[in-house]
């Protein structure tokens, strides 16, 4: 399973992502996909996101369950500890 949440992203962005995904709230797409379709969604948002900012969360094997992307300004970054993934929240990166 694929979740992601996009903030300020352009309509043409949102739309290609509504093409694949179900968007069950504003800016938040949902599918079940595999690891190529998540990897060219990843290079899509990339390309598109401009000045806004997402996450994409999965579904994984480990003991986690889960793995993310961010991408875009955001006072939140993944830090790994003993291979668990974790947030990093910076309050001093001040987004406008």
């Amino acid at each position: 399973m694929i979740t992601i949440i996009t903030e300020n992203a352009p309509p043409r962005l949102r739309g290609r992502l509504a093409v694949r995904f179900l968007e069950v709230r504003a800016g938040v797409y949902v599918g079940h996909y595999s690891v190529r379709v998540r990897e060219m969604v990843w290079r899509l948002l990339r390309q598109n996101i401009e000045g806004g900012s997402a996450v994409m969360v999965w579904s994984t094997q480990d003991e986690a369950g889960f793995d993310f992307r961010t991408l875009g300004p955001n006072r939140r970054e993944k830090v790994v500890l003993d291979g668990a993934p974790l947030v990093a929240f910076h309050p001093d990166r001040i987004v406008f």
